[in-house]
């Protein structure tokens, strides 16, 4: 008698059937996580923390003066990589070797990788921007640097208004502090009447020792990508350091961490994040109440708060180190106000593994070691008043278990693996980029 095999083959079928997991087949925390993001959102749900695609330009959060194209997104991506425009450099040695990138690059999750970013009078790049360091050539004071950590470029969308201090910007809570907008500093762009990432590329052009070159946007391809992006703009005004600074602006703005495994489990792959991330955002939007302060797509707010985190002066290993700076007194440094001195804005928190400084002051090592701070409650900083410390400071109660979920939420649930592909294959220079300093050029594997 022949032996059926209808058997065994419908057993076959069932077990691959069964390790085909579907992807949108919800869990116990699956649904834990929905219903707190619904609660958190007032009612919207997911939707409310969902990015964009980058390319989707009309969905991206824009200044209604500085509208998205592609063409002004592809010369903003070419000129926050360019080199050739730091033509302003400190020592002839150094022209041309730093870019917007030398201190917002991928692979730092466009921050920088060192406790200070350094810009020009700095060499060498590293593996992933770590080894970054004062030329021999330059002195101390030549270097450009900040008194305070590099913010990321990183969903920059979802602001109104730049920098620690939310400085930068004409617009939104900077309305009522043009008093302070003064002639001669970087607030003074303000004027222009742009948000704030607008007004920091233009600023920031400036100050970071960069210029536009007629002779070289002339001569390179990026005349036809000024004309591209600005036909509309008269050519006595397209090839400026404003329309180059709007350009970089809308780049930035195309910046989304929208392959994190966050975003992808918001847009229905409940298999993309792990359980322990998971749990890690059910601490993160419930009981570690972090989702009062970091919400939307971005999980970042313009609101300012003192946490009395350490300023970055304290470090032994920065340059310039000022204990008198502005910087380090947060929104107060700008509007002068008594209330918001020691205050500062409440970042954005995707892709903050890429880069291992934490805290406006870099006080910070590791995420879990921001996580724990903030679970204890307890001020570092003897600077700041106890009075200005944010109502949400204070003891969490968070278990170790919930430590260790947070932390894997924010370590690896928010980070984006390819952020590669925000950078160009080449420059329209030919340079080296985010550095074109011979040991950046060695480390980087280029020219």
């Amino acid at each position: 008698m022949k032996r059926l095999l209808f058997p065994s083959l419908i057993l076959t079928a069932l077990v691959l059937t069964s390790c085909k997991k579907d992807k949108t087949a919800d869990t116990e925390l699956d649904a834990q996580l929905t219903q707190l993001l619904e609660d958190a959102s007032g009612g919207a749900g997911k939707s409310a923390f969902t990015m964009p695609e980058d390319y989707e330009l009309d969905k991206i959060p824009q200044d209604p003066k500085n509208p998205l194209t592609a063409a002004k997104v592809e010369l903003g991506r070419n000129l926050y990589h360019e080199t050739a425009l730091s033509i302003h450099s400190v020592k002839p040695e150094t022209r041309g070797t730093v870019s917007c990138a030398s201190c917002h690059f991928a692979q730092g999750g466009f921050a920088a990788c060192k406790t200070q970013g350094i810009g020009d009078g700095g060499m060498g790049f590293g593996q992933t921007g770590e080894s970054r360091q004062k030329a021999p050539i330059v002195t101390e004071a030549d270097l450009d640097v900040q008194p305070i950590k590099t913010p990321s470029s990183m969903n920059d969308a979802y602001q109104t208004v730049t920098l620690w201090n939310g400085a930068l910007g004409g617009v939104d809570v900077n309305i009522g502090t043009e008093t302070n907008w003064t002639p001669g500093t970087p607030m003074e762009t303000n004027n222009l009447g742009y948000h704030g990432l607008e007004t920091q590329a233009i600023a920031g052009i400036k100050v970071h020792r960069l210029g536009i070159d007629p002779t070289f946007i002339d001569t390179t391809e990026y005349k036809a990508l000024f004309d591209a992006a600005f036909p509309d703009v008269d050519t006595s005004e397209r090839y400026t350091r404003e329309y180059a600074g709007l350009a970089i602006a809308a780049f930035e703005r195309t910046l989304l961490a929208n392959k994190a495994p966050f975003q992808l489990w918001l847009k229905g792959d409940n298999q993309a994040m792990t359980d322990a991330q998971k749990r890690g955002a059910i601490v993160f939007f419930g009981k570690g109440g972090c989702v009062e302060c970091h919400t939307g797509p971005a999980l970042n707010s313009m609101t300012f708060y003192a946490y009395g985190m350490n300023d970055l002066y304290m470090h032994s290993d920065i340059f310039q180190p000022d204990p008198n700076a502005k910087a380090n007194l947060g929104r107060g440094g700008f509007t002068g106000r008594q209330e918001d001195m020691f205050k500062f804005k409440t970042p954005q928190l995707y892709n903050l593994a890429d880069s291992p400084h934490y805290g406006h002051g870099s006080s910070f090592n590791s995420i879990e070691d921001v996580v724990r701070y903030k679970n204890a409650g307890v001020p570092q900083n003897p600077n700041v008043p106890p009075s200005q410390l944010a109502a949400a400071f204070k003891p969490l109660n968070l278990t170790e278990s919930e430590i260790k979920d947070l932390t894997e939420f924010l370590k690896t649930g928010l980070r984006d693996p390819d952020l590669m592909r925000y950078t160009p294959a080449q420059l329209p220079s030919g340079n080296c980029f985010p550095n074109n300093d011979p040991l950046s050029k060695i480390d980087l594997g280029c020219n």
